[in-house]
């Protein structure tokens, strides 16, 4: 990406005009090094020469170009602004901008933090700064990814021949026990060694799941919905908005292996655990699904809602965020609607300091885990 820059001799460097926005790359065969240093551009003098914008004289165009950043910086913006069919970018379109940002979460290496994350949060307040967005940050909740190193516990790469080929994980346990096993390993944000032979651990696990379809009953002669349902309902939906994917893996294994001890499953607690399982193993899930009589995908059904008599405490803490950020906590019931959990979070004496008087432009509410007033 060309930087819009014109070097004068008589103006200095002078911007490109707007008008004249983007600079795009010459159209050439192929792209030969300057021998100098500079920008194989250099070589290119039909597009290198040209006028200055502000004195009409002779002028060079700058030839180093932006690095991969500059568009990936706002990329998140451009999935909403894009024309489908000009495949052109609007971003004077605040109506789309407003619908979708700012982004719920970001994902990324730890790495990220002094590469693309600081880029993109810099190019987001200057797009504030001259009116394009209206959020003072670009992702609402950040979490970033461990490394999976080796089994040798090095980093993997070619240099030292200890890569991981996914495609021979597949072949050999399946899509769903790779799937289930990489989130299963350890805590997300940690560093882990892979270990091939620890695959096989999930595979049985899902071995079991399947087998437990053949000790289904019907729901008026299995036995009826426990507890631990409820239980395992609530500790998996919370640990998947958390990125506890291990522990919920684990909680789902804890519930198989208490129905495999009895030999019988209720069918509709069954397709409840199905439920559950499928952001973890997808296929295994949808086919088990339709074994069941369903004609429509798992992955289009309702998430599955546990009854707060049966798992415990009718009150929990729910975190209330400024712009993004956690200021307080307030002690809430389960079932509070986002009317009621703003009302409560706004007569707080620590939120009110943050909102400065200010009704929120907007209220994100996920229900029983977080509350955020973006100003």
């Amino acid at each position: 990406e060309p930087i819009p820059i014109i070097h004068c001799d008589k103006c200095g460097a002078t911007p490109v005009p707007e008008s004249d926005l983007p600079v795009e790359l010459p159209e050439v065969a192929h792209y030969e090094p300057s021998g100098t240093g500079e920008s194989p551009l250099a070589n290119i003098t039909d597009w290198v020469n040209t006028t200055c914008p502000k004195c009409g004289g002779p002028g060079k165009r700058e030839t180093n170009t932006m690095p991969q950043w500059a568009g990936s910086s706002w990329y998140y913006l451009a999935y909403a602004v894009k024309d489908p069919e000009t495949k052109s970018y609007n971003l004077l379109d605040k109506d789309k901008i407003k619908y979708w940002e700012p982004v719920d979460i970001y994902v990324g290496g730890s790495e990220h933090a002094t590469r693309h994350l600081i880029y993109a949060r810099f190019w987001h307040k200057f797009l504030q700064d001259i009116g394009v967005v209206g959020n003072p940050e670009p992702f609402i909740e950040l979490h970033n990814v461990g490394l999976i190193l080796a089994e040798d516990g090095k980093k993997m790469s070619k240099r030292y021949g200890n890569v991981i080929n996914p495609d021979e994980i597949v072949e050999l346990y399946g899509a769903d026990s790779l799937r289930l096993y990489e989130m299963f390993m350890g805590p997300f944000a940690d560093e882990i060694t892979w270990q091939t032979d620890s695959v096989i651990g999930v595979r049985r696990f899902l071995e079991k799941v399947w087998r437990l379809a053949g000790k289904i009953t019907d729901l008026e002669a299995g036995p009826p919905s426990d507890n631990s349902l409820h239980q395992t309902i609530k500790k998996v939906t919370e640990d998947i908005l958390n990125f506890r994917f291990n522990t919920a893996i684990s909680t789902m294994m804890i519930q198989v292996n208490t129905w495999d001890k009895t030999g019988v499953v209720n069918l509709d607690d069954f397709k409840t655990l199905l439920k559950l399982l499928a952001p973890f193993a997808p296929h295994l899930a949808d086919e088990l699904w339709e074994q069941t009589g369903e004609r429509e995908s798992i992955h289009l059904a309702k998430w599955p809602e546990y009854d707060i008599t049966k798992v415990g405490s009718d009150i929990i803490t729910l975190a209330v965020q400024v712009d993004g950020k956690k200021r307080w906590t307030i002690q809430i019931s389960p079932k509070a609607k986002e009317e009621e959990a703003a009302k409560q979070a706004q007569a707080n004496p620590e939120i009110a300091k943050w909102l400065a008087g200010q009704a929120p432009k907007r209220v994100i509410y996920v229900a029983g885990r977080v509350i955020n007033f973006l100003t």
